[in-house]
């Protein structure tokens, strides 16, 4: 069994208030969630307009799957014209950690 965990930090666009930043943050959300069959969730810079941190996990039988949908996920969010990607951060855990 393989454990990947994909660690995506967001600055927003054009964004005022954390009501408006639910209306960008949720549909990216519910996209990864539909599209990959993964869990994400908002996890970070809850109190700030512009910010976001999203967490995504994904398990799986092979190591070389959890990498490649954990790059999809990643690009999909970089591909978003509202939303720059500052940094990806992942962690993959195998059989062999502990």
């Amino acid at each position: 069994m393989f454990v990947g965990a994909l660690e995506l930090d967001l600055l927003l666009g054009d964004v005022r208030s954390l009501k408006q930043k639910r209306s960008v943050v949720r549909p990216v959300i519910a996209e990864i969630r539909k599209r990959f069959e993964v869990a994400v969730a908002e996890a970070g810079h809850l109190e700030l307009h512009r910010r976001a941190l999203l967490g995504v996990a994904v398990v799986a039988a092979d190591g070389g799957h959890v990498r490649a949908v954990l790059d999809a996920c990643e690009r999909l969010v970089a591909d978003r014209p509202e939303i720059e990607l500052l940094s990806a951060h992942r962690r993959l855990l195998g059989p062999e950690d502990e």
